[in-house]
């Protein structure tokens, strides 16, 4: 969900506490065997942290699907939470956040849908008068 300890992570974990974010997408060239992180698969649970990496939620791995970039569609890219009215305005967005990768219409995209299944309470640092 964004990198850590900026704004775009703040926006991300928000819109998916509040509903809004129910999928998210990646570069096949981000999992194994290019690096060292899994796929992800269905019914696979995981940790969603905030702004610092501070455990927020558990969030369940509903459906993973791997397609052509040219294949993403107007629901998945609405799924996302960040307001895309278009493909175009997703794929320009995902462009920004992938800059250095070429991304062709056929780029492989790992588009994954999740529910959260757990809020994790946080306790706010202690003020020291």
């Amino acid at each position: 969900m964004g990198y850590p300890r900026t704004d775009l992570r703040r926006t991300l974990v928000a819109a998916v506490l509040n509903g809004h974010k129910t999928a998210t997408a990646s570069l096949l060239s981000e999992y194994e065997p290019v690096t060292t992180e899994p796929q992800p698969v269905v019914g696979q649970h995981y940790m969603m942290v905030g702004y610092d990496d501070e455990p927020i939620a558990i969030v369940e791995t509903t459906d993973v699907r791997i397609v052509p970039c040219k294949e993403i569609d107007l629901q998945f890219a609405r799924d996302e939470g960040e307001g895309f009215e278009s493909v175009a305005a997703w794929l320009a967005a995902h462009e920004r956040f992938w800059q250095g990768q070429v991304i062709t219409h056929e780029t492989p995209i790992v588009c994954q849908r999740f529910r959260v299944v757990q809020r994790l309470e946080t306790q706010p640092p202690a003020i020291n008068d």
